[in-house]
């Protein structure tokens, strides 16, 4: 199989996907409640063996899931895709322990995971991170002794403090545990991060809601000298920037999948609609200003596709080129999606714009993952490090 074709088998598996999420995931999508984690909806993902997958599929079939769920139902794609971006580190790198205690949990869509990168100060540039990992004295120092996580740890393990703030996270601060980078070396740059899995119930941890554009829940967390240790570590310590860019090179061509998604369902309707549109004495798709918008779209969503196609073949054949390729997949295909979406908006008119209508939900979720995992700006920068890296090596 090459990047630019899908098996059949494949092809049937996306239509299962989509009929699935249409009569299954779209019900209990309707029932949730905006900003908040509906945990029917990730409890139904668990038993279609969807999550699991997360954990077993390489990168084209979580891209090729991403796009299906969200040609139907975008609450449950990003239910999904939150919680592999949340559990990925603990399955890339987690201990025995870790792993054991919490993927099943995560698979059967009992426990709710979170990956909590981005502060108020250190949003796209996550090498500037501020929440700081202090070295904790343990039982001798007073505090530490009160605190289970890290009186129970053994002589010579370890421990830190958390302190500090992280924002825009998705699933705060609703869920059972986060996926935490902080930083263990002041001073050091993306090589004094260390990745923590923190428990929502480790004392010092609160957070709460943000009234965000997007459906799905986003919110801040506040780390008031929240006990870590070594047990806890993901990865290995001053390591942890490693962990959330083999993350994120992973999701972010499922990313544009998602986008891509977006992109086709907005597309498939504006074909239904100026087909059987009567304007200016016959139907909008007779005219041609009309057909060349539609084109346009169609033919950007194509090539959005065929490059998150090829960047996950990419990740999945160990390619050395994966940053340069999750870069480029991302942000064509976001863009494009913000661009598909948008013109999908303007051929039906003022219809598109009411409550409930699908492309007012669509134009709501489509401008989050311009953002969100690396700004389009990021990824840009990223492109260009990438190749000038390539053109020095020669």
């Amino acid at each position: 199989m090459t990047a630019f074709s899908l098996e059949p088998a494949q092809l049937a598996w996306c239509a299962e996907l989509r009929a699935l999420a249409a009569e299954r995931l779209r019900p209990l999508a309707d029932k949730g409640e905006p900003g908040h984690v509906n945990r029917a909806l990730v409890a139904e993902l668990g038993s279609l063996g969807l999550l699991g997958r997360l954990f077993t599929s390489g990168a084209l079939d979580l891209c090729l899931m991403r796009e299906s769920l969200a040609y139907a139902c975008t609450e449950a794609e990003t239910a999904l895709a939150l919680q592999g971006l949340g559990a990925h580190p603990v399955h890339a790198y987690g201990t025995q322990a870790q792993r054991a205690h919490w993927l099943p949990r995560v698979t059967a869509g009992a426990a709710i995971a979170a990956f909590a990168l981005s502060e108020p100060g250190a949003g796209s540039d996550a090498a500037s991170l501020e929440l700081r990992a202090e070295t904790d004295t343990g039982p001798q120092g007073g505090r530490a002794s009160e605190d289970t996580a890290l009186a129970a740890a053994p002589d010579g393990c370890a421990r830190w403090r958390l302190t500090g703030e992280k924002c825009w996270i998705s699933n705060a601060p609703e869920a059972d545990f986060y996926t935490v980078f902080a930083r263990t070396t002041p001073g050091a740059g993306a090589r004094g991060v260390t990745a923590f899995l923190v428990p929502a119930d480790r004392p010092g941890l609160t957070g709460r809601g943000l009234d965000m554009l997007s459906p799905h829940p986003i919110g801040a967390l506040d780390f008031d000298a929240v006990p870590v240790t070594a047990d806890d570590v993901l990865g290995e310590p001053d390591r942890g920037f490693r962990v959330a860019m083999g993350t994120l090179n992973l999701f972010r061509p499922s990313v544009g999948a998602f986008a891509v998604g977006m992109a086709q369902a907005a597309l498939d309707a504006t074909l239904a609609h100026t087909a059987g549109r009567d304007a200016f004495g016959g139907r909008l798709k007779d005219l041609q200003a009309v057909a060349h918008q539609v084109a346009e779209m169609a033919l950007r969503t194509e090539a959005a596709r065929l490059m998150v196609h090829a960047a996950a073949s990419a990740y999945d054949a160990d390619d050395p080129d994966v940053p340069r390729r999750s870069a480029m997949a991302k942000l064509l295909a976001t863009e494009t999606a913000q661009y598909v979406v948008d013109a999908a908006v303007q051929l039906h008119g003022a219809r598109a714009l009411q409550r409930g209508h699908l492309l007012e939900h669509l134009y709501r979720e489509v401008r989050a993952p311009r953002i969100y995992e690396g700004a389009s700006e990021v990824q840009r920068g990223i492109i260009a490090k990438e190749l000038y890296a390539r053109q020095e090596a020669r």
